[in-house]
């Protein structure tokens, strides 16, 4: 697992000792297109680490699917609200490729954080990269325009642009699946 490690390790540096413990605790998913990796009102128990694929969070608002935010190779998803408050969760995480999942139980993430500092501090760092992650993505939805969140996708995650379905984009964009299109003209 040397992606796996390399991950964890970009956001806490973890002694091999206390990588191995990690490691153990984990369990691995394989994935179909299509398939949900976490369903609508499912209490989410684990952070997902993405080895291989990609999926999509979304709710559902007024019988529409809003996408939140997309996970792909080499990369952590979760449901914050239903996994801190054990309550089910209105986000969906449902694979828009095959995908290989690495599911980080919450329950062994959180003894290994009372009996190890090192993998205490690689948790909280975790969820600080979360949190900046959703801030930085909330402010660009009420501070910039359609065109420059476009334009910051296709510089910062290419990925999504080159894998992803338009009208998944267009929805995380926060605008219409026409506009996406204008956009999409004006730059090419």
């Amino acid at each position: 697992m040397p992606a796996f490690k390399n991950r964890i390790n970009s956001l806490y540096t973890l002694p091999d000792e206390a990588f191995d413990k990690l490691e153990e605790s984990t369990q691995t998913k394989t994935l179909k297109n299509n398939d949900f990796l976490l369903d609508y009102h499912s209490i989410c128990r684990h952070i997902y680490y993405i080895k291989k694929g990609m999926v999509r969070i979304y709710y559902i608002k007024d019988g529409r699917e809003i996408t939140e935010w997309f996970a792909y190779d080499d990369n952590f998803c979760f449901s914050i609200i239903s996994y801190f408050n054990e309550e089910p969760s209105n986000l969906i995480i449902q694979c828009i490729e095959d995908s290989e999942i690495i599911l980080l139980p919450k329950k062994s993430l959180e003894k290994l954080s009372d009996i190890d500092l090192n993998i205490s501090k690689l948790y909280r760092s975790m969820f600080a990269t979360s949190l900046i992650l959703s801030q930085y993505r909330m402010e660009a939805l009420q501070f910039e325009t359609a065109f420059q969140r476009y334009e910051k996708l296709m510089a910062n995650d290419p990925e999504i642009i080159k894998r992803a379905p338009l009208k998944y984009i267009a929805s995380y964009l926060g605008i219409t699946f026409e506009t996406l299109s204008r956009i999409r003209n004006q730059l090419h």
